[in-house]
């Protein structure tokens, strides 16, 4: 037949040596901060393997949705962006365009998915973040007119990320998310991510500083430490192995107030902050090492999910009233100024009217700083969701709805005491900034009255309040403008 044609003309020798043009990959992420981090550890490998990364999914060869399957709302969350991503595949005639699902859905469903939507191309797992590109070059592939999805996922997830693993960054440039261990040993009735992302492991301290190190040099402002439980960090490096409930000791091995030591040693300014702490691994000497920090904001997030005896027995979550409420007043005392965040969950099977009182009692008396209020969502697979007692919906939203009504009071009267404060504020936008006690996409914002320059920090004084939000006058010399 001759030589191809291109463009109605014979293909020159500048044709035949012209590098083909690279493979673009687009990408989908739903969920949590640590699903986020799964993303960027795809994409950094999708980049290492010579593709490149597109927001446009016009011209994406690869369209892959990172799912999240934490409660129904997730999942169906999830769904939908599968089912979306395929029909815009067809609404723009781009049938060549090849569609992967992976993340915690990807990790639970692949087999069920498979058959209820064989428009997808690929599943990949947990475990296969660090191979991304090899799987989209296999997908790639594979003909057409395949009608079985590939199944590239495998059970028990095993798979952490080292600092050597490549990343594409999806945060801003100025704040990243630094995953310090995988999977989780707690046995919460209402929770199916042990099954997903298997038992607790943790990465070297010298593994978290190196990626640190790095982040800090590339300019990152604010380092969010996360973990399923980041408590217990290293505590599974141990010689002798610690159970869930063992006291904290860094003499026995690494520890997370050995990480924020190793950590305080990075020079530069910028932030660290603990996120997804649980309560049953808290010590002394970590409240000591934040206390004494110049690193770490004095800000914690504890998730405690409820305060009633009977529902955290119910909850299986390993602690009791007595001890979070100790505990609460032993973080307050030993680290004055701190922002505590927690999230409660209204509506569990078997929570009375009584149970629920006396979480609302908890939460007026306590003052959280930050505070997230979810109605229970009854997983498939987990404990909780088989039991009796099943709340009806109309009663866990009308708890919600109490509950936050609450918090609103109480974040109103936090942000009325911070007015006439200086404080060091990280600029998100010229005009958006976030306090040490703010964590990223979930805690209050300050607005500034004039620009400030992205990515830095600055200095402000408080001189109004928007509920939760915060407005302020930028300072110069310790005198606001």
């Amino acid at each position: 037949m001759g030589l191809a044609k291109c463009c109605n003309r014979p293909l020159s020798a500048a044709d035949v040596l012209r590098p083909a043009p690279a493979i673009k990959v687009g990408m989908i992420s739903l969920g949590c901060a640590k699903n986020l981090v799964d993303a960027e550890v795809m994409l950094g490998d999708i980049v290492a393997h010579g593709m490149e990364v597109t927001a446009n999914p016009d011209e994406a060869d690869v369209v892959v949705v990172n799912t999240c399957a934490f409660v129904d709302s997730a999942k169906e969350e999830s769904i939908e962006a599968i089912l979306g991503a395929h029909q815009a595949r067809d609404l723009r005639k781009r049938r060549g365009q090849k569609l992967v699902v992976s993340g915690c859905m990807s990790q639970r469903f692949a087999t069920e998915l498979a058959n209820e939507i064989p428009e997808v191309d690929a599943f990949m797992g947990l475990d296969q973040v660090s191979v991304a590109g090899e799987i989209i070059r296999t997908v790639l592939e594979q003909p057409g007119t395949a009608t079985v999805p590939l199944n590239f996922v495998r059970p028990g997830s095993r798979y952490i990320p080292d600092y050597t693993t490549p990343r594409f960054r999806l945060t801003p440039r100025h704040f990243a998310y630094v995953k310090i261990a995988e999977g989780c040993n707690h046995p919460c009735s209402f929770c199916v991510i042990p099954q997903m992302r298997g038992r607790h492991r943790s990465r070297s301290i010298d593994s978290v500083e190196a990626e640190i190190r790095r982040l800090v040099q590339e300019g990152v402002k604010e380092i969010n430490l996360i973990s399923q439980d980041t408590t217990y960090y290293g505590m599974d490096l141990w010689d002798h192995r610690a159970g869930p409930r063992q006291p904290v000791d860094s003499a026995r091995g690494p520890t997370l107030t050995r990480l924020l030591e190793r950590i305080e040693g990075i020079p530069g300014d910028f932030w660290v902050r603990l996120l997804y702490t649980h309560p049953a691994h808290w010590s002394s000497e970590l409240m000591e090492a934040i206390a004494a920090s110049s690193k770490v904001v004095k800000y914690v997030d504890m998730p405690l999910q409820h305060i009633d005896e009977e529902m955290l027995t119910l909850m299986r979550r390993e602690t009791s009233r007595k001890h979070i409420e100790e505990l609460i007043y032993r973080l307050r005392e030993t680290i004055p100024g701190i922002y505590l965040r927690t999230t409660f969950i209204v509506g569990f099977p078997g929570e009375t009217e009584k149970h629920f009182e006396s979480l609302l009692e908890f939460i007026e008396r306590t003052r959280f700083e930050r505070l997230g209020i979810f109605p229970y969502s009854q997983e498939e697979g987990s404990r909780a969701g088989r039991m009796g007692g099943q709340v009806p919906s109309l009663t866990k939203n009308a708890r919600y709805r109490r509950a936050m009504g609450l918090q609103q009071k109480i974040a109103l009267q936090v942000a009325n005491a911070m007015l006439g404060a200086e404080l060091k504020v990280l600029v998100e936008q010229p005009l958006i900034a976030r306090g040490a006690g703010d964590a990223p996409e979930v805690d209050t914002r300050v607005f500034l009255t004039r620009n400030a320059p992205v990515g830095e920090f600055v200095k402000v004084r408080i001189y109004d309040t928007q509920l939760y939000d915060l407005r302020a006058d930028l300072c110069i010399d310790g005198v606001p403008e």
